[in-house]
């Protein structure tokens, strides 16, 4: 819920801006990084234990989404660095932790 929040408080900051690119790249992250913590709190009520790695897949999608329009939003130069290191960081993370429940669960359910 917390990386939701900072996608907030992003699109809010895209949101001030008079470039329609930058509102429409904004929503589109927003949607993205919502997703990723919806998934998660599906995946953790989820009734199996294929339900659950489906639920973790699409959060991974949607976080890898995010990084997609991080990056965009970087490389345009729509945002500052500075401002979009901390979640491009934080971004990662939630990937290299999603990849890690998916291979560990996978590993589980193949013993």
């Amino acid at each position: 819920m917390a990386y939701a929040l900072r996608a907030i408080k992003l699109y809010q900051h895209l949101q001030r801006g008079r470039d329609g690119a930058s509102r429409i790249i904004g929503k589109q992250f927003l949607r993205s990084a919502t997703s990723v913590g919806a998934n998660l709190a599906e995946a953790s009520s989820g009734l199996s234990r294929a339900d659950f790695l489906l639920k973790i897949g699409i959060a991974l999608k949607e976080a890898r989404e995010s990084l997609y329009w991080l990056k965009l939003l970087s490389q345009s130069g729509l945002v500052s660095n500075p401002r979009l290191t901390p979640l491009l960081d934080e971004t990662n993370q939630i990937i290299s932790i999603l990849s890690a429940i998916i291979i560990n669960a996978k590993k589980h359910s193949a013993k």
